[in-house]
């Protein structure tokens, strides 16, 4: 896979946006990348995980996606279809783990 750099933007519960910038392979690991960095910023609120809308901006080729945070918990927590997205959802659990645990 490539990685790819990547704009990453969410709003916290207090309606604020923040964006960082990431490299990541895939579109999950953008999204999981960028919520763990932003968890640790105390300058983030909570980010919801219902309807909140994650943007991410690939900067190259330029193409926009945006995922509710509820489509991506739910596939988190799907079991994965094959080996490589088996792999993928515990590379990502273990990137949003550090958060997790940095916060209790």
């Amino acid at each position: 896979m490539v990685l790819r750099t990547c704009t990453v933007a969410v709003k916290d519960v207090r309606d604020v946006e923040h964006s960082i910038e990431v490299t990541a392979e895939t579109l999950y690991e953008a999204i999981a990348t960028a919520l763990a960095a932003l968890q640790q910023d105390n300058w983030v609120g909570e980010i919801g995980q219902g309807f909140t809308t994650v943007s991410v901006l690939v900067q190259q080729p330029p193409v926009k996606h945006e995922v509710k945070m509820k489509d991506f918990v739910s596939w988190l927590g799907r079991q994965g279809r094959s080996p490589a997205e088996v792999m993928l959802k515990q590379k990502l659990e273990k990137i949003l783990g550090k958060v997790n645990h940095a916060r209790t």
